[in-house]
């Protein structure tokens, strides 16, 4: 029963670990945006799916040579809210007024959020890429691959909207749904920058250690 216990206890730490260390995601790509837009500048969002606020000071982006030290550090954000999305785009600030006109015209939603990023050798290419976000210790926090990006009229964003990581993502943003919808002044672009993704609520982690319970109850019953 001892052990049985043990297993238990492992895994609630682990789910709650997983939870805590799993809180901000790559939702969205667009690396035509830089030869495919007025913005002239590729761009990723990453979402906190987590609970509490992130704070981002010092973290880093790379593309597929996925290295803290060759990163770009990301520039003019220092912490995103829980189920806040925030753009960044490889540029300057003046950039990013840019990208606010193009995709949103004079009416940005409640909550949007955009940073920077620069360096050499940091763009994304529209062959195949990737998307790597180290924390300031250098820690991988987030990582997503693709492959050609959208090549024809319109161009559509890659959608992760899913939320997966460490793994390659295909599927482009289609107009009203997962929020995408096309840019306000560029009828060629189809996205949903900024959108804000749902939180998992504290009710999804009680459930979780409900569930536990009864198995370890279940497992205190086999043992009499």
């Amino acid at each position: 029963m001892k052990k049985s216990l043990r297993y238990i206890a492992a895994a609630v730490l682990a789910a709650t670990s997983f939870a805590a260390s799993a809180a901000v995601t790559i939702t969205e790509v667009a690396p035509w945006s830089s030869g495919n837009s007025p913005v002239a500048a590729d761009w990723f969002e990453l979402t906190n799916t987590g609970s509490s606020a992130v704070d981002i000071t010092g973290w880093k982006f790379d593309d597929s040579s996925a290295s803290f030290a060759a990163g770009a550090a990301l520039n003019g954000i220092t912490s995103i809210a829980a189920g806040q999305s925030a753009i960044f785009l490889e540029g300057n600030v003046a950039k990013t007024e840019l990208f606010k006109t193009n995709w949103f015209g004079g009416s940005l939603p409640a909550g949007f959020a955009i940073g920077y990023y620069s360096g050499s050798g940091i763009g994304l290419s529209t062959t195949s890429d990737a998307v790597n976000i180290f924390n300031a210790s250098g820690a991988l926090q987030a990582s997503v691959t693709f492959g050609a990006a959208d090549s024809s009229l319109p161009y559509q964003t890659f959608d992760n909207a899913a939320g997966l990581n460490n793994t390659s993502i295909s599927q482009l943003s289609v107009v009203d749904i997962s929020g995408a919808f096309v840019a306000a002044n560029s009828v060629n672009e189809i996205g949903s920058p900024g959108s804000i993704a749902a939180v998992p609520e504290p009710e999804t982690y009680a459930m979780l250690l409900a569930g536990l319970g009864f198995i370890g109850a279940l497992a205190r019953k086999r043992q009499r």
